[in-house]
């Protein structure tokens, strides 16, 4: 029989931003699990995750991503290729008597791909490790290594049984895109395609080679030399003390009405805007002008729940003096809730944004499933049926070249694992009970598919933070430690979940054997979970003071000092006095009823009137859309959602030949070169001997702001905002 490998070629991704960005064709006998890529893949896993850790203690501190490990991977395979022996050598037959070569041929885009998923699953820094450091320094409970190692393992790896029970609905279906998974297949097919430079045109290997190397250099202006270029607040320069225009138009703690910004950085921090699908940009801009920039800005002037006597964007909670919460006044020596002192002291305040993203979390956290069951209930009840979800495309078909790893090994590690969280918070005796775990594990369970359609569709993703609090807050009330440690394991599940899914789907873009993924995936957490912890291990052993606020080399410990606090406003303090009957933002509760009945209208109507535009609205996507105010300021969203209209509606509709070539090369570019700039700044100008600091105009104009110093609308009443 004859087969038509032209119909293969031709046949492709329904997607334009697929068909852009991934290749449609295979290569089945392409080496992958080679003993270079564990090599490379397990060294740099390893210095990176080591590195993360380290940073992850310090302020200001950078921080390795996985892109900047794939990109310094090429030149690495590349020279492991060129030196090492092409040898075959044999294993003796008692030993199985398998043949392998340390240079089996060039470089490939296989291996490395997989060196870059052992990266991004497992160089970050365990989400677990703020529980574990706060608990030994804030709680003075003592935590030995053993119980962080299988706490740290035990959050990171059941996520990852529970993400490859959801490829059929997540990774399989061709209309679940990732777009993330987009730029990072662009950046290795320009690494490693042959494409021929036509007359008058350029590769796409050098184009991205001249965009990053522009990134490079550009960033050193905004990142050192101009930084006003990066905090570019102009109108709050003319206006400097006039309040309500810094608070809109401001850039550090304003609403980003200005809109521009020359800092890549500063227009990428919720993601490269050339990475969103123009429909999820759209949603989101109305997300956040109608929440952040309507809605907030009229509870403030109206100085509704006490707002205005606070600044208008702020992460920190305030005390009814206007000052940070001091949390150390509720607790007692033994650092347990005190009634009285609270009395005393001072209830607990929200900033406006701060409140709003509470309110919208409410909303979402019930949006969210209703959604799901409005809009896939038919997919995942055929899924659960193991009936197709979608028709496969040209990927799918490709990867049935591959034997597909069993349901079965994705539970062994999500019972195995959970019950190792089990013997953790038993033979450690940390007052966690058994069902409470299963509760944190529930959470994750519950909203891993509902997370996963909108990550999958807008490249951004639902966090469990609030209710992994309020939620052991209510039931297991006056246990921070266990508050700590249900946050953890709940909200690090869901987070793994996600992302050990995302590089599935990355694996399947680049037709990687599915059993050489979960080995990468599995291995490489394991081992990083054991060097990470070593690392801390070893700083909290050797460095003086560590943690504290004048220690000399700046590891003041910034993330724990945010977990502590989170963890005594919602393990003592309590989400009843924040949020229960008579307290200040009991009003906000309501929104969980809006955001269940949010997603009926419009799912009623797209019923009866099938081509109309409603059919494309998203609530969730709305609601979660913004969800990274605060820390994110109003210049994320603006300047971002300003780029992304010119790339990714603009620029796609007019040029689409231009857009399919280099959008995402684009992207990757500006990435990659911003990403090493920084590093390369943090290293040899601002780390050495305490940084060589350029004062001048440019680095300091914006500091002189009501937007920079916080400034609140309303003064605090003499005595303090009455109760």
């Amino acid at each position: 029989m004859e087969f038509d490998f032209d119909a293969v070629n031709e046949e492709d991704s329904p997607f334009p931003e697929v068909r852009a960005s991934v290749s449609n064709i295979d290569d089945p006998e392409m080496p992958v699990m080679t003993l270079r890529m564990w090599v490379i893949g397990l060294m740099l896993c390893m210095v990176g995750g080591s590195m993360n850790v380290f940073f992850n203690f310090r302020q200001p501190a950078p921080s390795v991503s996985p892109l900047a490990l794939l990109i310094m991977s090429y030149p690495i395979g590349k020279f492991f290729a060129f030196v090492l022996p092409i040898t075959t050598y044999r294993l003796p037959r008692w030993l199985g008597g398998m043949e392998f070569s340390l240079n089996p041929g060039p470089w490939n885009i296989k291996e490395h791909v997989l060196v870059y998923i052992m990266a991004n699953v497992a160089i970050g820094p365990p989400y677990a490790i703020n529980a574990i450091v706060v608990t030994q320094l804030n709680y003075h409970v003592y935590v030995d290594y053993w119980f962080s190692v299988l706490l740290v393992v035990a959050t990171q790896l059941t996520g990852f049984g529970l993400a490859g029970l959801c490829r059929r609905f997540l990774v399989w279906p061709a209309g679940m895109v990732w777009p993330q998974n987009l730029v990072t297949c662009t950046l290795l097919n320009t690494l490693h395609a042959e494409d021929e430079e036509g007359p008058g045109g350029i590769t796409r290997y050098r184009y991205f080679l001249l965009v990053m190397t522009g990134a490079f250099f550009f960033f050193f202006i905004p990142g050192y030399l101009f930084q006003a270029l990066s905090v570019f607040s102009w109108i709050c320069w003319i206006f400097p003390n006039n309040v309500p225009v810094n608070q809109l138009f401001g850039v550090g703690s304003g609403l980003g009405m200005s809109i521009i910004t020359f800092d890549w950085s500063q227009i990428a921090w919720i993601g490269s805007p050339l990475m969103y699908p123009w429909w999820a940009e759209a949603h989101i801009f109305v997300g956040f002008v109608l929440f952040f920039w309507i809605i907030t800005p009229v509870m403030y002037y109206t100085n509704t729940w006490d707002l205005a006597y606070f600044p208008l964007n702020d992460d920190n909670p305030y005390d009814r003096y206007g000052y940070y919460y001091n949390v150390t006044r509720v607790l007692d020596s033994a650092n347990r809730f005190n009634l009285t002192a609270y009395n005393e002291y001072s209830p607990l305040y929200l900033p406006a944004t701060y409140a709003m993203t509470y309110l919208l979390a409410f909303a979402l956290s019930t949006c969210v499933l209703v959604h799901t069951a409005l809009y896939h209930g038919r997919s995942l009840f055929n899924g659960m049926k193991k009936i197709r979800v979608e028709q496969d495309d040209i990927h799918a078909k490709l990867m049935r070249n591959y034997p597909e790893v069993p349901d079965w090994w994705y539970i062994v590690f999500f019972v195995g694992f959970f019950l190792m969280m089990v013997v953790v918070v038993e033979v450690w005796h940390t007052s966690v009970p058994v069902w409470a775990l299963l509760l944190a594990v529930f959470l994750p369970a519950l909203y891993v598919l509902p997370s996963g359609f909108i990550f999958a569709m807008t490249g951004q993703g639902i966090t469990l933070n609030l209710l992994a609090q309020i939620i052991p807050g209510t039931l297991l009330a006056g246990n921070p430690v266990a508050n700590m440690i249900f946050k953890a394991y709940s909200v690090q599940t869901l987070t793994e979940a996600t992302s050990f899914v995302q590089d599935l789907k990355l694996g399947h873009y680049i037709k990687v054997p599915p059993r050489a993924t979960f080995m990468v995936q599995a291995v490489g957490t394991l081992l990083a979970s054991f060097v990470q912890l070593g690392v801390k291990q070893w700083m909290f052993d050797n460095v003086k003071d560590i943690c504290s606020p004048d220690q000399p080399s700046y590891l003041t410990c910034p993330h724990n000092q945010v977990y502590f606090t989170a963890s005594a406003v919602w393990g003592l303090i309590g989400p009843t006095r924040q949020f229960g009957k008579g307290s200040l933002y009991q009003p906000e509760l309501y929104a969980i009823i809006v955001g269940a009945l949010l997603p009926l209208p419009f799912w009623l109507w797209q019923r009866r009137y099938p081509n109309s535009w409603v059919k494309f609205v998203s609530t969730p996507v709305v609601l979660n859309g913004v969800s990274y105010i605060p820390p994110a300021g109003g210049i994320n969203y603006s300047a971002w959602f300003a780029t992304g209209f010119v790339f990714q509606y603009l620029v796609r509709k007019r040029n689409f030949a231009w857009w399919s070539k280099f959008n995402y090369v684009t992207s990757a570019a500006l990435d990659s070169g911003t990403v090493l700039s920084a590093i390369v700044i943090f290293f040899t100008l601002e780390f050495p001997k305490g940084g060589i600091d350029i004062d001048w105009w440019g680095n300091d104009v914006f500091q002189h702001t009501a937007d920079w110093n916080r400034v609140a609308l309303k003064p605090i009443p003499t005595g303090g905002i009455p109760r």
